[in-house]
């Protein structure tokens, strides 16, 4: 399986991305580097863990580590989407091992308050400080020389962002790709109009703007992809070529009925509402994950 794929820059304001699969997770992670100046930025790194053991390990951040090294790179970001349901986030580890300062969307802090009453955390202060920087929609940034903007892209989540490097833009879990469809809207804060609305501003970009995407499922036993344009979702996506809104909606809240909520959501978001940071040790020196019981629907019994 090939889990490593570089998708070189265009020319001015194009960027390299480099792009890691997890197949634990069926996860992304990005290197987004300006070819210019060598400065990059990495988008949803992923922290491993294993359900099974409760073992975590750094192997996937350290892979991205080992990139930027061998690269001759200097990390000037740490970029979350939105918080993860199906992975940690080494966000708080690289940025221990780089210095960048890490970022989100704003709108975390709606996802936090209400994860916060989910796991029962009446003094957890859900303002988003856990990261260094809060971007809101419409707001501009830089890689090197290259531009950067965020757009909000709610509906699979309250808090999700899509970052928008030159032409290139990183849609976290709105889009897969096109012969897999979209995200669910069916997670707490979700709602599947919202991802229309989402699905179609990230539509409107270029028709050459380069896709990528948070995960992929390889449909068919197919190789991991993850690099779409805005043309090939407009013309093949397999939830919105020749579907209007209200059609969208009746045909993603009914899929997700019929899906089994993530194996490790309530295992992650509670690290990831705090940036990545696992708990803190106990008086025995481990860490302990909070589970609340019959907090989600969606449970598969057969």
């Amino acid at each position: 399986m090939k889990t490593f794929r570089l998708s070189e820059s265009r020319g001015p304001h194009s960027p390299d991305v480099a792009g890691f699969f997890d197949p634990r997770t069926f996860s992304v992670q990005y290197i987004v580097t300006d070819p210019a100046t060598r400065k990059c930025a990495i988008i949803d790194p992923v922290l491993d863990y294993d359900e099974k053991s409760g073992a975590t390990a750094t192997r996937h951040a350290d892979e991205l580590l080992a990139y930027i090294r061998d690269q001759g790179l200097e990390v000037q970001w740490i970029l979350d989407t939105h918080p993860h349901a199906d992975h940690f986030s080494a966000a708080q580890y690289l940025k221990d091992k780089t210095g960048a300062p890490t970022a989100i969307g704003a709108y975390v802090t709606q996802v936090q308050e209400l994860w916060k009453g989910i796991y029962n955390w009446p003094e957890f202060p859900a303002d988003g400080h856990q990261w260094d920087h809060l971007f809101r929609a419409g707001d501009a940034f830089a890689i090197g020389n290259l531009p950067v903007r965020v757009l909000y892209s709610p509906g699979h989540t309250l808090a999700s962002v899509t970052y928008v490097v030159g032409d290139a833009a990183f849609v976290h879990d709105t889009l897969f790709q096109p012969d897999f469809g979209t995200a669910r809207a069916d997670f707490p804060g979700g709602d599947a109009h919202q991802l229309w609305r989402s699905i179609q501003e990230i539509l409107s970009l270029p028709d050459d703007t380069r896709l990528f995407t948070g995960h992929d499922y390889m449909p068919g036993g197919r190789e991991p992809e993850w690099e779409s344009t805005v043309r090939e979702q407009k013309q093949a996506n397999k939830h919105l070529a020749g579907i209007q809104e209200d059609a969208y909606v009746r045909l993603r809240n009914r899929r997700d009925r019929e899906l089994p909520m993530p194996k490790l959501i309530l295992h992650a978001l509670q690290v990831n509402v705090r940036g990545g940071r696992l708990p803190e040790p106990e008086n025995n020196g481990r860490r302990y994950l909070k589970i609340p019981l019959d907090a989600l629907e969606g449970a598969a019994w057969d």
